[in-house]
């Protein structure tokens, strides 16, 4: 048997999801405006400077942004020809290979993130008060646990939360 959202749920879940769109489409137009970079450019590049190694293994990068590896094939071809990323084969695996940020993916990066990050602040955590943020980061980290725990294959464990999340 179905169990439909309450009243308060549906207002909740629509209200995220016109959120996450126009916050989605604003970042978006405000990287490709200031930088000349896609958000999916920006979100390959984030993952591969947050590496100890700008580098990364193509189904981990796939993996790690929930992306279908043919989508991420072909981003890569762009970002590659524009010169924001390279592959590199993999020394230990002939079928492998990597993804490695480029001196110029770098820079695009470094040049992009003070407008982007100056953009989420104005448009999101300067509406809310610090106890609100905490909320959010709580409630974000309970779903995202939630969400990995029906993805793990039987048998395995799932992570779990942050305890000091809230």
């Amino acid at each position: 048997m179905t169990r439909w959202l309450t009243e308060s749920e549906q207002r909740a879940w629509r209200r995220y999801l016109t959120m996450n769109a126009q916050l989605t489409a604003r970042l978006a137009r405000q990287l490709q405006t200031e930088s000349g970079l896609s958000l999916p450019d920006f979100e390959v590049l984030v993952q591969l400077t947050d590496q100890p190694e700008p580098r990364m293994r193509i189904g981990e990068l796939a993996t790690a942004l929930q992306w279908e590896k043919s989508r991420l094939s072909h981003h890569l071809a762009r970002m590659q020809k524009r010169g924001l990323v390279c592959r590199e084969d993999c020394p230990s695996d002939a079928r492998g290979a990597f993804v490695v940020l480029t001196d110029q993916g770098r820079d695009a990066i470094e040049n992009a993130a003070p407008g982007h990050v100056d953009t989420v602040r104005e448009l999101v955590f300067d509406q809310l008060t610090p106890e609100q943020v905490e909320a959010w980061a709580s409630i974000t980290e309970q779903v995202l646990w939630s969400l990995q725990e029906t993805a793990q294959p039987p048998g395995r464990p799932p992570v779990a939360p942050n305890p000091h999340a809230g």
